[in-house]
């Protein structure tokens, strides 16, 4: 199919998605595992805070269709993101491939995973033949004008980035391998750490704050984490309280005990109180005692010189 100046818009004339084919025929089988995994993980972690979810489309290995004059023509990016698109095909149903005139909105980045069999057409040093499409870096570029377009190679862990300037594109410089998307407001790094049981460098998206976006299995062993450590410090104010109040206990113990010890010689000093009165009390009837013969012998005293006169 080509024509021209087509007599309806591209979106009401051209095929869309479910006319176009999502694969080649021609190229069977499925890309190599790191193909798999990396793709996802720059997915999982992609995800900007300025963009609502549903207005964010991410693709892996889906064709993207370029040219209007040339329907069949397409470009399979290794991993590509479109911003304010709807994350659903006219916010319905999953994409087949990605239709630039259907959707109307280039892919905000676009990234590519070097391999030996694709390294010359992902760094542009292929040259597009006659009556051929199009290289890659022909469409990021000057067709689509893709804004960024970052080329990592696994075997010697080496990132590339290149921004769009005056319609070409010119490389970026990397500070410790990373680059920072402020329309995104986000960075991409190279990650060393685990995915899929590897161990590796990994190509992974961070914050503003420098940490790496978390993946939902991450997310939810950090929930985990925090829950068990929440428990364990809530265990651990549980202990102390409990520690506390038996302190408390100990505390009201001693205090009973102090008490009843004050008491038992508050009890002791009023009995000492008690026989110190009574021996009082028995001087002093003693004393009377003593008093009342004295008085009795000078009265018996007083009688006899009475009758007998004074003795000499």
């Amino acid at each position: 199919m080509y024509q021209r100046t087509p007599s309806l818009p591209p979106k009401e004339m051209l095929p869309t998605m479910y006319d176009l084919p999502s694969e080649n025929l021609e190229e069977p089988g499925l890309p190599d595992e790191f193909h798999l995994f990396q793709p996802e993980l720059l997915r999982q972690t992609f995800r900007p805070s300025n963009y609502p979810a549903e207005q964010i489309f991410i693709a892996s290995d889906l064709n993207l269709y370029y040219d209007p004059y040339h329907p069949q023509w397409y470009k399979r990016p290794d991993w590509f993101a479109a911003l304010g698109v709807s994350r659903l095909y006219q916010g319905e149903e999953l994409r087949l491939s990605y239709v630039i005139w259907q959707e109307e909105i280039v892919p905000f980045i676009a990234i590519e995973l070097l391999s030996p069999g694709t390294e010359a057409e992902d760094l542009g040093r292929t040259v597009r033949g006659i009556n051929q499409p199009p290289t890659k870096w022909e469409v990021y570029e000057r067709i689509l004008g893709i804004l960024y377009y970052v080329v990592f190679d696994r075997y010697s862990n080496q990132l590339q980035a290149f921004t769009l300037k005056s319609g070409k594109y010119q490389p970026l410089r990397l500070e410790n391998q990373q680059l920072w998307l402020e329309e995104v407001e986000l960075g991409l790094g190279l990650w060393a750490g685990n995915c899929q049981g590897i161990e590796r460098l990994w190509l992974r998206w961070y914050g503003r704050d420098g940490n790496w976006i978390l993946t939902p299995t991450e997310q939810e062993t950090q929930r985990a984490e925090q829950q068990t450590q929440r428990a364990q410090q809530e265990a651990q104010r549980a202990e102390q309280q409990t520690q506390r109040a038996q302190q408390e206990a100990q505390r009201a113990e001693q205090q009973t005990q102090r008490a009843e010890q004050e008491a038992q010689r508050a009890e002791q000093q009023t009995q000492r109180a008690e026989q110190q009165t009574q021996r009082a009390e028995q001087e002093a009837q003693r004393a009377e005692r003593e008093r009342q013969r004295v008085l009795e012998l000078e009265a018996l005293l007083a009688r006899y010189q009475e009758q007998f006169g004074q003795l000499n």
